[in-house]
């Protein structure tokens, strides 16, 4: 008898777990689904390509054609760290450009109530525009790859480069082009004014990328200073881009994405509960 019932809990367990399964996994297609139409939406308009086309332009001028330290020509230095001290600049204006629609005009235009009228948990569609976002950043940084082989070409010798850091510099900046999305998400969830979250997502980028190192270079904290600079995107930023690819840094990448996307869902309920 005690074996039927182990049989019987175990079968029982089993169609449970999955249902689940199977839950998840509808959940999981209908958030590609959305993931999908919004990078679609991105990619068959104009904002998607004048995006990566701006980045590369900028990236372009400052490398090879600006008489400026970073200019690799006229200096004679075959290094790309003028990319990955620039880009950071161009993503803070460029990010919350792209992110600055993505649920302000939903609400604008009252889709939004569409969507979350959908089998679709408020977490699926932030995550859905979320990835939607950071794949724009990472097709923008792609090309990039084109700068670092001419000037591994121009290396004397052919190939001095610190590869290492070059690897690290990119992993830290499409990490810090998460974030950023993840605040571009969040400004935009909590109005139906573009240009508001725009201006709103630039400044909380350029505080949590400058703003701590500023506060922390006045010296009025004491010891303290440290702890305050190492809040900032901009500490982790320059550890990662020195090729050691350190956990702690890339916890806090983690930890800074979800904590945007979690103040974007709390924003989203409460906007729920209001009604």
């Amino acid at each position: 008898m005690e074996i039927w019932l182990i049989i019987f809990q175990i079968i029982f367990v089993s169609l449970q777990l999955a249902k689940r399964l199977i839950f998840i996994i509808n959940i999981s297609k209908r958030m590609y689904v959305l993931f999908i139409k919004e990078l679609n939406s991105f990619l068959s308009s104009l904002m998607g390509y004048i995006t990566i086309i701006v980045f590369l332009a900028v990236m372009g001028l400052f490398l090879w054609v600006l008489p400026m330290e970073f200019n690799v020509i006229d200096f004679g230095y075959a290094g790309i760290d003028g990319l990955f001290m620039i880009a950071p600049w161009v993503f803070l204006f460029l990010i919350p450009a792209i992110t600055m629609k993505m649920l302000a005009e939903e609400r604008k235009n009252g889709t939004i109530e569409l969507l979350l009228t959908k089998p679709l948990s408020d977490i699926s569609i932030i995550m859905a525009k979320f990835l939607a976002g950071v794949t724009l950043v990472f097709l923008s940084i792609l090309p990039t790859v084109v700068y670092v082989i001419a000037v591994y070409q121009l290396g004397m010798p052919k190939g001095n480069l610190d590869l290492g850091g070059i690897i690290g510099s990119y992993i830290g900046l499409i990490l810090l082009g998460g974030v950023f999305v993840a605040i571009g998400v969040f400004s935009s969830s909590i109005t139906n004014n573009q240009i508001i979250a725009f201006i709103v997502s630039v400044l909380i980028c350029a505080f949590t990328y400058i703003g701590f190192d500023a506060i922390a270079s006045l010296g009025i904290l004491g010891d303290a200073d440290l702890i305050v600079k190492s809040i900032g995107i901009n500490h982790h930023y320059v550890s990662i881009s020195r090729g050691v690819i350190d956990s702690r840094d890339v916890i806090y990448y983690l930890s800074a994405i979800f904590f945007f996307l979690l103040l974007t869902k709390i924003s989203l309920e409460s906007r729920n509960w209001k009604k």
